[in-house]
């Protein structure tokens, strides 16, 4: 029961970012540019912020498969929760990019994150930034919790900062389900491979740094 629990909170939380954050890119775009790349990158920093603030007692709010691989590599996470929680983190993504669907059929991506650039370029960025935020997520979260007074700021501040200085080359995902949700549901999946695997690599770079930063305990349950 408790792993359901914790799933559902998976699910909505992801729904909660990829909905809000999607439809600001695919608002802005049909309507005249009315919210901006900065308003964007605001959008998305706030409703991740709000994710971990309201859910992140329940479930961690991962909302992020690649959080939630590293956090298994830092050993704070059981790798028997992994399937639950990536199922329950790319179902809210799907499931809000089939409600921006139906809002906005006419929009060509439904907000899904392509490369601006060269392939090589996008690949880079999603690795150097994912590895950003994960090294912020994890000297900040209690165990494998994103919860706590400052979690919610200084977390949702990187996503913000992230996505003003590499959203208009890669679309800053860094995080696989936030790309895979609008990418299956409008059809846009050539580039998907870079969203997958940047941040992957990037978020488990940054556990095998922190473990060469600090103490050899540092990884651990707690």
């Amino acid at each position: 029961m408790q792993l359901y629990r914790q799933a559902l909170s998976e699910f909505i939380g992801t729904f909660m970012m990829v909905f809000a954050g999607t439809s600001a890119i695919v608002i802005n775009d049909l309507y005249g540019g009315q919210i901006t790349h900065l308003g964007i990158a605001l959008v998305f920093g706030l409703v991740v912020a709000a994710v971990i603030y309201s859910l992140g007692p329940i479930s961690g709010a991962h909302i992020n498969p690649a959080v939630t691989i590293a956090f298994c590599l830092a050993r704070r996470f059981p790798k028997e929760k992994i399937p639950a929680y990536i199922t329950a983190q790319i179902g809210g993504a799907v499931v809000a990019s089939i409600i921006v669907f139906l809002m906005f059929a006419n929009h060509a991506t439904l907000g899904a994150t392509l490369p601006q650039g060269t392939n090589i370029q996008s690949l880079l960025l999603e690795i150097v930034i994912s590895f950003i935020l994960m090294l912020t997520i994890i000297n900040v979260a209690t165990g494998s919790k994103e919860q706590g007074i400052m979690a919610g700021v200084a977390i949702g501040g990187i996503v913000t900062l992230a996505a003003i200085f590499a959203g208009p080359v890669s679309g800053a995902s860094m995080n696989p389900a936030r790309s895979i949700g609008p990418a299956i549901v409008s059809g846009n999946i050539a580039s998907l491979w870079i969203y997958i695997i940047g941040p992957v690599i990037g978020t488990s770079l940054s556990i095998f740094c922190c473990r060469c930063m600090r103490e050899d305990d540092c990884c651990v349950n707690h």
